[in-house]
């Protein structure tokens, strides 16, 4: 592409996941698949803890967004890539390319930052449970949402900026099955050190912050579940943390593989699967993690059900 049409780019073309034909529909049906359980999932969730009213306590007022925020970004990435499996060109355009970024690190960020809300949560509920309805009262509640989706929010827009400033020149083929920093950074010719150090430095705020903060406050539990006489009380304590430790480990673990390594490390070929796991596997698990390891969840899923077939 010519120099003097670099700022006129209006369509990308993504790669995908596979250039092999032979595993295009298996693909399909696979990824379709993790959509359907994501969705069925996460909005079973969210219906269940609005249908039921001993649900309608902080644990689950986070839990019910972050079944939200799933849903939302797996449905910012799902779609568009399952059309890559099925169609000869997968074009986006520039602006459908960047509105889809955007999202897609909105929900990341404000889903990193739910996570350390719920981790707060259980710290309060552990260490402090007589003052647990009033430290988390309803308002305490809504106003860690506000911060949550404001940090979403505040981390979006410097990154989608970041990119809009970008010129490309190097084709339009991304090599990736959504749109992504990375990628898009290999076709600009006016990315620099400065572009990659920004989106380093965004990416460790937002993942950084909220694994201090998760960190902290599980420093604190395990603190004070040592204290705990009884054997019974300890496991229970443990038990209440489980399903929200493996929900971080999850996500944190492959987000921080693909974003805070060095980029000339591995080829984006890897980055593609890891990337793959924390925006489709992790959303289509939670749902899964949280209602397995749930006694309040299995309770309200046998109520509703309970519900219907009476009805």
């Amino acid at each position: 592409m010519a120099a003097d049409n670099t700022s006129s780019m209006t369509e990308f073309i993504l790669a995908g996941l596979t250039d092999q034909p032979g595993l295009q529909l298996p693909l399909f049906f696979l990824f379709l698949g993790f959509y359907v359980v994501t969705m069925v999932g996460n909005l079973g969730l969210i219906t269940l803890i609005g249908l039921n009213s001993h649900l309608h306590i902080p644990m689950y007022f986070f839990l019910f967004n972050l079944s939200f925020i799933d849903f939302s970004y797996s449905s910012a990435i799902i779609p568009k890539m399952l059309m890559s499996f099925v169609s000869k060109k997968n074009i986006i355009s520039y602006t459908g390319c960047m509105t889809q970024f955007f999202f897609f690190a909105f929900f990341v960020i404000s889903e990193s930052f739910i996570l350390s809300a719920m981790a707060y949560d259980r710290y309060v509920a552990i260490c402090k449970p007589l003052l647990y309805m009033v430290t988390m009262s309803p308002q305490v509640c809504v106003l860690l949402l506000l911060c949550v989706h404001g940090m979403g929010f505040l981390g979006a827009i410097p990154h989608t900026g970041n990119i809009l400033f970008l010129t490309f020149c190097r084709g339009n083929l991304l090599n990736h099955y959504m749109c992504d920093f990375l990628p898009l950074l290999e076709l600009s010719c006016n990315s620099s050190y400065m572009n990659t150090l920004v989106v380093f430095t965004l990416v460790a705020i937002d993942i950084g912050v909220p694994i201090v903060t998760i960190f902290l406050s599980y420093g604190f539990i395990l603190s004070s579940i040592f204290h705990i006489n009884s054997t019974e009380g300890r496991s229970k304590a443990f038990s209440t943390c489980s399903s929200h430790i493996m929900a971080v480990c999850l996500f944190f673990g492959s987000a921080a593989f693909v974003y805070l390594k060095p980029p000339a490390n591995l080829p984006l070929e890897w980055d593609k699967v890891c990337t793959v796991f924390y925006t489709i596997v992790v959303p289509m698990l939670n749902p899964v993690i949280y209602s397995l390891r749930n006694k309040d969840v299995k309770l309200a899923m046998k109520k509703t059900l309970g519900r219907i077939t009476f009805s």
